[in-house]
């Protein structure tokens, strides 16, 4: 029986991409909101849209047009030929600066969406070990990579949507360089898929370097299908001197076994 992986290197092999760059989204209203509830204990984070609609802040639009100006001082052979963005206001915000001067069309699709909290959408972690206490403590024993929030997605489900559009994506742009807006666990998610990641790995490293606001993760194509060149790279940003953001998913619940504080550093500092 044919698996996954072996699907998706057979395809790669054969005429998948030249090169996937997956760029999260930059900081946005959502994320400043729900570190502020956090640092001061509130239940729920303070926003009067859904989450499909938050846009970037002012940082995060700086941020993208980092990307943008690092990405015209490429040369022509490293630049995409086609982008792909989630149907999130704030990934397409991202996108729209990032390839603005490119005559490029902005594909939208929904399965490289924000992973869905369902019940748990709008309330940090604090809200959900108040007043969903059954439901924190079954999280804690199955796992942020395995559990589903009621009516939301496990991350296993983000990786399943991501296995489907990939194996897609190696076909429709066979020799293209495909650029990706997208969000944190959108990311990890074609970690899993491209390079093969277990729960263990996957979840060490989100720990170990947490995905920045408009960092880019790129692979390129090699002889065993598309190879990891660099992950969680932020020197678009840093070359322009914005801040680095590491901000959590706004009112995801995954700070209740790591820290869930947010972090900013001036270019050149550590992480």
């Amino acid at each position: 029986m044919t698996t996954t992986r072996e699907s998706l290197e057979s395809a790669s092999e054969a005429r998948g991409l030249a090169e996937l760059v997956l760029v999260r989204h930059g900081e946005s209203m959502g994320n400043l909101a729900d570190r502020a509830a956090l640092d001061a204990g509130e239940a729920y984070i303070d926003i009067d849209v859904r989450d499909a609609d938050v846009e970037l802040s002012e940082t995060g639009i700086e941020q993208a047009q980092a990307v943008r100006d690092y990405l015209r001082s490429l040369p022509e052979d490293r630049r995409p030929t086609a982008v792909l963005s989630s149907p999130y206001r704030r990934a397409r915000q991202t996108a729209e600066i990032v390839v603005e001067g490119l005559d490029l069309p902005l594909v939208v699709d929904e399965r490289v969406r924000e992973r869905d909290l369902g019940a748990f959408d709008g309330m940090t972690w604090i809200g959900i070990e108040q007043e969903h206490a059954d439901e924190s403590r079954r999280r804690q024993r199955v796992g942020k990579y395995y559990y589903r929030p009621p009516g939301g997605e496990s991350w296993v489900d983000v990786v399943q949507r991501v296995r489907q559009i990939l194996l897609e994506l190696q076909e429709r742009y066979a020799g293209e360089r495909l650029w990706v807006f997208s969000h944190q666990a959108t990311v990890m998610s074609f970690r899993v898929a491209v390079e093969g990641l277990g729960e263990a790995e996957v979840l060490a490293a989100d720990k170990k370097t947490p995905l920045a606001n408009c960092s880019t993760t790129v692979y390129r194509a090699g002889d065993d299908g598309l190879e990891l060149v660099t992950y969680g790279d932020t020197t678009a940003v840093d070359r322009a001197g914005e801040d680095v953001t590491h901000e959590p998913s706004h009112g995801a619940g995954d700070g209740q076994d790591e820290s869930h504080q947010s972090s900013r550093r001036a270019a050149g500092q550590g992480r």
